[in-house]
């Protein structure tokens, strides 16, 4: 059992070291700085060595770099292919395994290192394997998580997905529309040119998206009018999704701005909640969960490790999750009243629909023992009981807490 401890206390350590670190972990930031140094060499000498003067003089430090960096990539994938367990805990250890493989970080990582070796095994296959290694940059995604600045464009695409499908297919529709437009009027004038339906889409394309290559351009006079017509229309259909983002980044930096201006004027009241297995939150993505206008979740501590929430992260099991609401303004103090009842209070042994309450005084719960008692009109109040109140005047025996 002792044994099993270790171990698992071994690779939560690892599991923490290669993450993302945080202000204050030093190993984890160490780590962190060595695979981004490691990854822009990499993509560095790949590109240099694509320069033949270059590759004839350095070729030997360029394939040097490649190798090293390239052995540290697989070390990483093995490390992280180890601590799956951890990135899953609610999974199996052949499933948090299953989890990671197929995930777009572990594919990523994986073809970071394996087309490398690949040609060792399959010499045939080298050129073909050659191009996988291009999957490498998308390791610079990585460093996104140090950069609010760069998570906002992440959060912006997110938020407007809906959007931009509708005008993706909005543009999609017009092309296919246009194209088949100008293969019926161009077709018989330039059969060479227009010999399909798909060389109508070609030309829908470069022209909706403003690039107009040259290569393919209408001679009639019908299908002159009708590209001028769609150059027209492209210019506003390419302005439907640069609106659309435009939109996203002015909403998503005015909330960064506005959580900047709460900490800066305004008074904010903060509670922690940990999550249990049966809370409504578990499971559920931030952007999923109502909070009340002027609340958020300003953080989240997940196995000790503080994580700054997004729309897309969710929540688990064990969460810490840290509210914060504003200050009510002109708010007077609540000011809850916990009278225990002794032996000789005028309370003791009577329903709580009998009691002559004083005015602007209500019960709140009743505590006996290690109950917490819901009130009732039924409920019978007995000697030792605790009970909360909300009241304006003087109880016998109370102790005054103010909220």
């Amino acid at each position: 059992m002792e044994k099993s401890n270790n171990f698992e206390e071994f690779r939560k350590k690892l599991f923490r070291i290669i993450s993302v670190g945080y202000l204050g972990d030093i190993p984890s930031i160490a780590y962190d700085v060595i695979g981004t140094v490691a990854l822009v060499l990499n993509l560095v000498a790949a590109f240099l060595s694509t320069f033949s003067d270059l590759n004839a003089s350095y070729g030997f430090i360029f394939s040097e770099i490649e190798k090293w960096t390239v052995l540290f990539f697989a070390i990483d994938y093995i490390l992280r292919a180890f601590c799956a367990k951890n990135l899953f805990p609610y999974k199996s250890e052949a499933g948090a395994l299953v989890a990671f493989v197929f995930s777009f970080a572990g594919i990523i990582d994986l073809l970071s290192f394996l087309p490398y070796y690949l040609p060792v095994f399959f010499p045939a296959g080298a050129a073909a394997f050659r191009m996988f290694r291009v999957a490498r940059i998308f390791r610079l995604f990585r460093i996104n998580a140090y950069y609010d600045s760069l998570n906002v464009i992440t959060e912006v695409i997110k938020s407007k997905a809906q959007q931009l499908l509708s005008s993706m297919f909005i543009i999609s529709v017009m092309m296919l529309a246009s194209s088949l437009c100008m293969y019926s009027l161009e077709h018989d004038a330039q059969p060479e040119v227009f010999a399909n339906a798909f060389s109508g889409i070609w030309w829908a394309a470069s022209t909706l998206l403003t690039v107009g290559y040259g290569d393919i351009y209408p001679v009639t006079f019908l299908g002159k009018v009708f590209g001028i017509l769609l150059a027209f229309l492209g210019v506003g259909m390419v302005a439907i999704p640069t609106g659309i983002i435009s939109a996203g980044f002015v909403e998503q930096y005015t909330k960064l701005k506005h959580m900047g201006d709460y900490a800066k004027s305004i008074d904010m009241h903060f509670i922690k909640v940990q999550l249990g297995a049966k809370d409504k939150w578990v499971d559920k993505k931030l952007r999923d969960i109502d909070l009340p206008h002027d609340a958020l979740i300003a953080m989240i501590q997940r196995r000790g490790n503080a994580i700054i929430p997004n729309g897309n992260l969710t929540l688990e099991t064990g969460d810490k999750v840290i509210i914060g609401a504003q200050a009510i303004k002109n708010d007077t103090p609540m000011n809850l009243k916990e009278v225990t009842l002794g032996n000789t209070h005028p309370w003791v042994d009577k329903f709580i629909k009998d009691l002559d309450f004083p005015r602007q005084t209500q019960l709140l719960s009743i505590k006996r023992g290690a109950k917490t008692i819901i009130p009732k009109g039924g409920v019978k109040l007995k000697e030792g009981d605790t009970i909360i109140v909300i009241s304006k005047v003087h109880l016998p025996e109370e102790d005054e807490v103010t909220v």
